[in-house]
């Protein structure tokens, strides 16, 4: 699934491209993703200039005159921005027509992505429960520290919750825990302020570097046969489990938590 990263580079590569245009309408080919496509979509946003392409989480939200066109890629989405006539092909489920020849198009062979038109967007129920983005300004050690206090879910979980800190999925997470020197294990309220300053840092070195990495891959956004997939990081721990750490030497360790692969260093983290 695109995590935070990609999904910023998918609103920087789209962004110079749309910004300030105006909506002739939309063309959809498949409604039944994750959320059902608004049948009356076309209808609804044309006519509308577009002022805005901001990012919550891993949801992007083009800000309209009127509303706001909700977007989540789901498991295997993309967008490309493109000439109206471009060849249709599989799983190319909804295009938005701008002026100037224009097509956003949405992409999805799984279906589990998100398209829809919504008036009040800040206040849907996707959106509004979120917690702060971990590269603004409400995100730090202190809000980490006072979020997890009397919390005994392990720390990996806490990070990952999107009800804490937006954003922050799998890969990501290992990355930074590591980097904090802290075990994905530890109960959540049994980490201190100093320890949570380090990895409120961490995170946002590990998803800047990600954002940075993943600016040579803006203009496949304007190619029908770009593809944009999880960055080429160097990874300290993800997908490494049984190799060696790259601070210590000895193996990773290789957990399950909540459900998610988890590779860490028994040695290096604690």
């Amino acid at each position: 699934m695109p995590e935070l990263p990609e999904v910023e580079v998918t609103r920087l590569g789209i962004s110079p491209h749309l910004l300030g245009k105006n909506l002739q309408g939309a063309i959809v080919r498949e409604s039944r993703l994750r959320l059902a496509v608004n049948a009356d979509l076309s209808a609804q946003v044309a006519g509308q200039k577009l002022e805005q392409i901001r990012r919550r989480g891993k949801y992007l939200l083009l800000d309209l005159q009127r509303g706001s066109i909700l977007i989540h890629l789901g498991m295997s989405g993309h967008l490309r921005v493109l000439p109206q006539d471009t060849p249709v092909e599989k799983h190319d489920h909804v295009d938005l027509l701008f002026a100037q020849d224009t097509c956003l198009r949405f992409h999805d062979p799984r279906r589990f992505g998100v398209l829809c038109w919504l008036k009040e967007a800040d206040t849907h129920p996707l959106i509004a429960r979120l917690g702060p983005e971990p590269l603004g300004e409400d995100f730090s050690g202190a809000y980490l520290h006072a979020q997890s206090r009397q919390r005994q879910i392990p720390v990996k979980a806490f990070l990952m919750d999107a009800h804490q800190v937006v954003g922050v999925g799998n890969i990501y997470a290992n990355e930074a825990l590591f980097a904090a020197g802290i075990d994905p294990r530890r109960p959540a309220g049994r980490i201190s302020l100093a320890r949570y300053t380090l990895l409120a840092a961490a995170v946002r070195v590990v998803l800047e570097a990600a954002i940075q990495q993943g600016g040579t891959t803006l203009r496949d956004f304007t190619r029908p046969d770009g593809r944009n997939g999880y960055f080429r990081l160097s990874l300290a721990v993800y997908g490494r489990e049984g190799q060696a750490c790259i601070r210590c030497g000895k193996a990773l360790q290789g957990i399950r938590i909540g459900g998610r692969a988890t590779t860490y260093c028994s040695h290096c983290q604690h």
